[in-house]
């Protein structure tokens, strides 16, 4: 039974989160006004921007002002590819980071030197929100490389005094090796990769609950209470949620504590967040579902302004930091999103059925076609390897049943062989569109 680290041994909190609510939007809106002057003055896409809406830096005099100010999209950013949106001359941007543009020319982001620092800082200050600790040993898998996960774990663990194992993604089998080899007490991987290694620790025999592993810090895709209790039980270890985005600064925009695990804390020091309609654009309120929304406060290089995360959650009030609001696990994302004959379903919502469906593993793809003129949803789900045909038929049975009982829809469920499908080596792609296209 691996030793579980608790709240007693938080350690002390750095004075941005001990500030009080009323110093906190005291220090947000002076930030924010900041920059909003900056992104005006030195990036032409804001300055257009903000003349066609007709508001100028000035007119924001309270936080709720911003929502008087224009949104930001991926289109934005690509429209201006690739540093039409650096505030900064380019001698002084120190580092360049790129959205893999699989779906289009991709987001780059840059960062000065004070950039990066207030990431590390952003990024232990997660780490050690989750259970990290000076000398513990962190093992990153996370892609290194243009890709903002690896590089901005490995310098936030650096930071806290950590030690890091730079795995990077891919070599299954040697990861395993390295983690039996090396004994670090944390790692930072999606959490769709951290049960591919599961599954190769019991394919090589190794109880995956016996590891020096205490904390996963698991981000970069949504995933649900389900697929936590999947992890914590079959490794013995805290499972915690991180968040964050290139376009943003990266990981390390909010965490999940150790000790609650009720939410991720935004660092609304560094981030300001707003939850939108997805279709009016209207603000919502605390507690409302919706799009969400972040303006950076800090940063040099890129600032950021409104801009559209196309994620699905909602703010709440802080526990664990109390200053510092809390936002909802991702449900799901606007651009993730299938409509069904009418019904909207997002992956989320098939993994919450297919974990607690006995007899079936969590690995699972989602594959669109069409029938006739109608569009088809299949579940292709893979068996745990002690499921028997029976159980198989059954299972597949209990899916579909469930899917239309809960989600509103009639899918198709095709429970497919131990390890035969593809695995994730980073985000993982859920959906599979083989619709035919007029």
């Amino acid at each position: 039974m691996t030793e579980r680290i608790t709240a007693s041994a938080a350690g002390d909190l750095d004075a941005a989160e001990r500030l009080g609510v009323d110093e906190l939007r005291a220090l947000q809106l002076e930030r924010l006004q900041w920059t909003l002057r900056h992104a005006y003055a030195n990036v032409p896409a804001y300055t257009k921007k903000f003349d066609e809406a007709g508001v100028r830096p000035q007119d924001c005099r309270s936080l709720a002002d911003l929502a008087k100010f224009p949104l930001t999209t991926k289109h934005d950013l690509r429209d201006n590819y690739p540093f039409g949106m650096f505030a900064v001359p380019r001698e002084q941007v120190r580092r360049i980071h790129a959205s893999s543009g699989t779906t289009g020319r991709p987001t780059v982001v840059g960062y000065t030197e004070r950039d990066l620092d207030t990431w590390a800082t952003v990024m232990a200050r997660s780490i050690r929100a989750a259970g990290g600790r000076p000398g513990h040993r962190v093992h990153v898998a996370y892609g290194y490389g243009l890709f903002t996960g690896g590089l901005g774990a490995h310098y936030g663990a650096e930071r806290l005094g950590c030690t890091v194992i730079p795995a990077s993604g891919g070599m299954t089998a040697r990861q395993v090796q390295i983690i039996q080899d090396f004994q670090p007490e944390i790692i930072m991987v999606t959490p769709s990769y951290m049960l591919t290694l599961v599954d190769e620790f019991e394919r090589q025999g190794i109880d995956p609950r016996t590891t020096s592993l205490k904390v996963g810090i698991f981000g970069a895709e949504p995933w649900t209470e389900q697929m936590r209790t999947e992890l914590e039980e079959r490794m013995d270890i805290d499972a915690v949620d991180i968040y964050g985005l290139s376009e943003v600064i990266g990981p390390g925009v909010a965490q999940e504590c150790v000790e609650t695990k009720d939410g991720l804390h935004v660092w609304e020091d560094h981030f300001y967040p707003e939850v939108i309609d997805p279709i009016g654009e209207n603000v919502l309120g605390e507690g409302e579902t919706g799009e969400l929304l972040f303006t950076s406060l800090t940063k040099q290089a890129m600032p950021i302004i409104r801009y559209r995360t196309r994620d699905l959650t909602r703010l709440l009030p802080g526990t664990a930091r109390p200053s510092h609001r809390r936002m909802e696990k991702i449900t799901g994302r606007s651009d993730d999103m299938i409509i069904l004959r009418g019904v909207n379903v997002f992956p989320t919502q098939i993994e919450e059925i297919v974990l607690r469906t006995v007899g079936l593993a969590p690995h699972f793809q989602l594959v669109l076609s069409s029938k006739g003129r109608m569009d088809h949803l299949t579940v292709r789900v893979e068996a745990r390897a002690d499921t028997s045909a029976e159980r198989r038929i059954a299972a597949a049975a209990e899916l579909v049943r469930d899917v239309k009982d809960g989600v509103g829809v009639t899918v198709e469920a095709a429970v497919v062989d131990p390890e035969t499908l593809e695995r994730s080596m980073g985000k993982l792609r859920r959906v599979t569109d083989r619709r035919e296209r007029p």
